[in-house]
């Protein structure tokens, strides 16, 4: 046993000493063996670890793979690169393009709000060049109505509905510059309009009802009414009978009707007139006019106008049931409609302001639902353009004295775009109109008979 364990030990290298194994025979004795590589096997490295070290290297080259093939894949050169390069150059451009539009908004921003300054500054220039620091409050306080409060203190909404702005500058004044005031202005005789002016406003309503409406004064009031007594209808509803009275213009600008006249009849529209003490207006869902006495609070009379279109048959351009529309110049009380004979055309009469009997018709070749809204001055009709461009025009003539037509230019400013009524009085000199909620007046001038 020693002869071999000794000649193993000078067989093997000293770097690699032997670890022999001790185990028991079956007699009871202790068996150490050992194994002695030959001389190939001496030449080689230990084996035993190599499959394990094969599959850690295979793995770790799987990695070291895909990390390459991810470089080049996200480098700048990369396939993944260049697929992506658009999309990012777009992002970019989106990018510099809401950058270039944000400045835009915000120089634009900067230019407005300097605009606004210049305004707010010129608006409080001509406010202190009218109305002096304390000298409104006070006039304001001098017109206010007995008992009455502001429209600025908080009141019930019921009759709060019923008032109006009111203007920045004294009613009086208006009137003073109004056809009236105007040098050289003539208001007897009759003429050829030959000029519309600015519109002024008087008023303004407030309520939703007001949108469309009409205002008036009697040409000739019949005691105890006066020239200064003023009328107002709101017709934005299914129900239009409330007649509001207004005493002075200034309540009418101030929003403080005298008495509210609650008519027996709904009228239809905004083609009513007040003419010698009595409101003429079409009763709705009918083709009649009735006259309803402002003194005696009654209907005295209502007459149906023969073959007349109602109710949306022939309605001026703007719509509103206008079918019906009555005027008055310095010859009288006139009607203003369509019938199916005329095709659409406008057709002109003459009432007797008592009976409202028909004293004399003409039968236009103007086309109502082509023109915005109507009015007569001296026996002549002349129609507007547009109810809603603003800068729209007198457009059309007809004179009953000659029974023609003609086309006109004369320029009539829109200034709320929405122009749903427009009467002339002949004895103010004016026409009176509602444009979107604005009670406003255009004065006139006339060319010499």
């Amino acid at each position: 046993l020693l002869l071999l364990l000794c000649a193993g030990l000078t067989l093997r290298s000293h770097a690699d000493p032997i670890a022999p194994r001790r185990s028991a025979d079956g007699t009871g004795r202790c068996t150490y063996s050992f194994t002695v590589p030959g001389p190939v096997e001496a030449a080689c490295s230990d084996a035993r670890g190599v499959p394990e070290l094969r599959a850690e290297l295979a793995a770790l080259s799987a990695r070291l793979n895909r990390l390459e093939s991810r470089e080049r894949g996200s480098g700048p050169g990369g396939r993944d690169s260049q697929a992506a390069a658009p999309g990012c150059g777009e992002l970019l451009r989106a990018k510099s393009r809401l950058e270039e539009e944000k400045g835009r908004l915000e120089r634009e921003k900067a230019e407005l709000g300097r605009r606004l300054e210049s305004s707010a500054q010129e608006i409080s220039r001509l406010r202190n060049s009218r109305c002096p620091p304390g000298v409104e409050g006070a006039a304001r306080d001098s017109l206010r109505p007995p008992g009455k409060v502001s429209r600025w203190d908080p009141q019930p909404l019921s009759y709060q509905e019923l008032q109006s702005e009111r203007t920045e500058v004294p009613v009086s004044r208006l009137l003073e510059e109004t056809v009236l005031g105007h040098p050289g202005s003539d208001n007897s005789g009759c003429g050829e309009l030959v000029w519309v002016g600015e519109p002024i406003v008087f008023g303004q309503a407030e309520s939703i009802a007001g949108k469309y409406g009409v205002w008036m004064k009697d040409p000739e009031p019949v005691p105890p009414f006066t020239r200064e007594t003023t009328w107002r209808v709101d017709v934005v509803a299914t129900e239009v009978r409330h007649l509001l009275q207004y005493d002075a213009a200034e309540q009418l600008a101030k929003g403080y009707p005298t008495k509210v006249h609650v008519l027996p009849q709904p009228l239809e529209s905004t083609g009513a007139v007040i003419y010698r003490g009595g409101l003429f207006f079409q009763p709705r869902h009918s083709r009649s006019v009735a006259r309803y006495d402002l003194g005696r609070e009654t209907v005295t009379v209502e007459r149906e106008i023969p073959n007349a279109g109602y109710h949306g048959q022939y309605p001026y351009a703007w719509g509103g049931y206008t079918d019906i529309d009555l005027a008055v110049d310095e010859m009288g009380l006139w009607v203003i409609y369509s019938t199916e004979k005329a095709r659409g055309a406008i057709v002109l009469s003459k009432l007797d302001p008592e009976t409202l009997e028909i004293r004399q018709t003409w039968e236009t070749n103007i086309r109502k639902r082509g023109v915005a809204n109507s009015f007569v001055i001296c026996g002549t009709l002349y129609t507007v353009s547009s109810y809603s461009t603003p800068n729209a025009t007198i457009n059309f003539a007809y004179d009953t004295a000659t029974s023609t037509s003609r086309a006109l230019s004369i320029p009539f400013e829109n200034r709320f775009r929405y122009l749903s009524t427009v009467d002339y009085n002949p004895t103010e000199r004016q026409l009176f109109a509602w444009d979107n909620f604005n009670m406003v007046t255009y004065p006139v001038r006339l060319s010499q008979a």
